[in-house]
């Protein structure tokens, strides 16, 4: 794909030698990959031929793009400030010259990246690794922690689907519930607090209590739950991440909280699992994506095998 321009016309740094869109492209997987010989690996370009694209590249923005770090080469601020958008270009851009219809998964080979709690990727990684393994081989699947702070990861292209407790309110934002989960307690076995009845008195006061919260929030829909009933818990911390707070668990008398598919992985690490004795509203989990991936197969491919693996964690117990 080649966009050209009359001799005399300005064109910024490319100026009359014209617009290479298949630069696009090189930037993609450059700032992907962050290496020449990766970036040369994906396009099937020998090193030396990619170090030539990537000077064209940096000669059309009239910036580095990647630096030198040591041993490794790190975008500069200009490549992360439009990292995005270039990935959305070029992924539009596929879509465009893409077959309508009756594309095979199994010849198309893309990242797509999916943004969501890290119980998610540990849950699901799996199961959704291996069914991208048996059907869609040139797919790459990457997980993005979500981040402390909202932004349009969807519009801007960041990434291309949200897995989780969907909360955005975007209007050009399509939604699509998967199922419901429930709160469950969590403790380093033998913990004191299972021994015997468990009533929200004891719940909330022979226990310190650890919450997850991605913004580093120290209450939650627990906390509410327990003022109703005149009473409070006393909260030590907060981590970012459920696999890290179970670590967290295993090794102290902390009691946190787990989602029911996430069960798999408390009982990898040995802890127990208990009901809350208290009426918690449950959690809808979803998914969420831009409209421009409707039409997209390989990005319905991805819808199918996450609502797919997403179910079937749901029925395991």
């Amino acid at each position: 794909m080649r966009v050209t321009q009359s001799p005399g016309t300005s064109a910024g740094p490319a100026g009359s030698a014209g617009l290479d869109l298949n630069l696009l492209v090189a930037l993609d997987v450059l700032l992907e990959e962050e290496s020449v010989r990766g970036a040369a690996r994906r396009l099937h370009l020998s090193e030396p031929a990619m170090s030539r694209t990537l000077g064209r590249v940096r000669r059309a923005l009239g910036d580095p793009v990647l630096v030198r770090a040591g041993r490794r080469m790190v975008p500069t601020p200009r490549a992360l400030a439009v990292r995005a958008e270039v990935s959305a270009v070029v992924e539009r851009a596929r879509a465009l010259f893409a077959p309508a219809e009756g594309t095979d998964v199994r010849t198309v080979t893309r990242t797509l990246t999916i943004l969501g709690h890290d119980a998610i990727a540990a849950a699901h990684g799996p199961a959704l690794y291996a069914r991208a393994a048996a059907e869609a081989p040139g797919i790459r699947v990457r997980f993005l922690s979500e981040s402390h702070v909202d932004a349009p990861f969807l519009r801007e292209g960041t990434a291309d689907l949200e897995v989780g407790v969907i909360d955005t309110v975007a209007p050009e934002v399509h939604r699509e519930q998967l199922c419901e989960d429930r709160m469950m307690g969590v403790a380093r076995a033998g913990h004191p607090l299972l021994e015997g009845e468990l009533t929200p008195e004891r719940y909330a006061r022979e226990a310190d209590h650890l919450i997850v919260s991605r913004r580093g929030r120290l209450h939650g829909p627990v906390d509410a739950a327990l003022a109703e009933r005149g009473l409070e818990r006393r909260v030590v911390g907060a981590v970012g991440s459920l696999p890290s707070s179970l670590f967290v668990i295993r090794d102290t008398d902390l009691v946190g909280l787990n989602t029911a598919w996430g069960l798999p992985l408390a009982r990898s690490l040995g802890l127990a699992s208990f009901e809350v004795p208290l009426d918690l509203p449950p959690l809808r989990l979803g998914m969420a994506w831009h409209p421009r991936h409707d039409a997209d197969p390989a990005h319905a491919w991805l819808r199918d095998a996450v609502r797919d693996v997403m179910a079937a964690g749901g029925n395991a117990e």
